[in-house]
């Protein structure tokens, strides 16, 4: 009952600015990783090819995943303000403008709507759009390519990886008063 005393506060552009700074961080970090387990991986009949400067797909991936998620996590549309500062603040990581990185951001993840559907499953879209972006299709045994859909097999081990990319908003939320 008196939790809400105990929790520390911390700003709607505190909240933001940890985000941007923790999923870049993590995302120049594990970038190399990523590339590497994706091209070890048994399930591929070729070793895939992957520009490890192509780290901006990623990036978009794992941001638009996360923004998504943002929403489960607060209420009194407190999550299209932060969601918004995000953008704003990513948009200067990136030198950006913030108008054409919400509209990226935007179509991203419609497109990742799309190749998920029906699914609303954002971890299992967050790994067909990373299998649909780095070209994968093509480095897959012949039933899989011909049916233009990733392994299953493949799939979740890229669902168990991308996890490791998700930011823990319920911690967030849990040790935290997000104040305006």
């Amino acid at each position: 009952m008196f939790s809400i005393f105990k929790k520390k506060k911390v700003t709607e552009d505190q909240a933001a600015q940890h985000f941007v700074n923790s999923i870049v961080r993590l995302v120049d970090e594990g970038f190399d990783d990523v590339v590497a387990i994706i091209k070890n991986d048994p399930e591929f009949i070729r070793t895939p090819t992957i520009d490890e400067n192509a780290i901006d797909k990623f990036l978009l991936i794992v941001v638009c995943g996360n923004l998504k998620l943002l929403g489960n996590h607060f209420d009194n549309n407190r999550d299209v303000i932060i969601a918004d500062k995000i953008i704003r603040k990513l948009a200067r990581v990136l030198s950006v403008e913030p108008q054409m990185l919400k509209e990226t951001i935007a179509n991203y993840q419609s497109w990742m709507s799309q190749i998920n559907h029906p699914s609303k499953n954002t971890v299992y879209a967050m790994s067909k759009a990373v299998f649909f972006k780095y070209e994968l299709n093509q480095y897959q045994s012949e039933y899989f390519r011909n049916m233009k859909t990733p392994n299953p097999i493949f799939l979740k081990r890229l669902d168990e990886l991308v996890t490791q990319f998700i930011y823990n908003w319920a911690d967030m939320t849990e040790n935290y008063r997000i104040v305006d």
